[in-house]
């Protein structure tokens, strides 16, 4: 069985949801889809600059799969450019999160949760206990 796709967080939804090319009927034309997970890893990664790692983890998700996030997304906007054919941007597995300046982790050897400044990297280890066993704790960002 298929596990369940993970929610990707991105810190709001597309402005604008259809591009085409200029002076051909929308009637004549192909459409490629973009999801607005994916335009959320363009927009990391290539309007901020941000690395992998940092990307994926503002979206909530691993590097390896922030990388495969935003080489889908390029796919697809370089098939709507060189092919031209209408992009549009919609669906996706995704929940809109608010921009938040720190990330919210929770400890798994004395369950406390505890903050770290966003940008700042990953925390070595529980500011509590010291344990170096905690993970990312999305809820109390929403």
């Amino acid at each position: 069985m298929v596990r369940p796709r993970k929610s990707r967080l991105v810190e709001s939804g597309p402005k604008i949801s259809y591009f085409k090319p200029r002076g051909i009927p929308l009637s004549e034309l192909e459409e490629t889809t973009l999801t607005v997970d994916e335009l959320e890893a363009l927009r990391l990664a290539d309007l901020l600059g941000l690395s992998h790692e940092e990307a994926g983890e503002r979206m909530g998700v691993s590097r390896a799969t922030f990388g495969r996030i935003v080489q889908k997304a390029r796919l697809a906007v370089a098939d709507a450019l060189v092919n031209g054919k209408a992009l549009q941007v919609q669906g996706g597995a995704y929940q809109v999160v608010p921009e938040c300046r720190e990330r919210r982790f929770r400890c798994r050897a004395c369950s406390r949760d505890f903050k770290a400044p966003r940008g700042a990297g990953r925390p070595g280890i529980c500011p509590h206990c010291g344990s170096p066993d905690f993970h990312r704790h999305h809820k109390d960002n929403l």
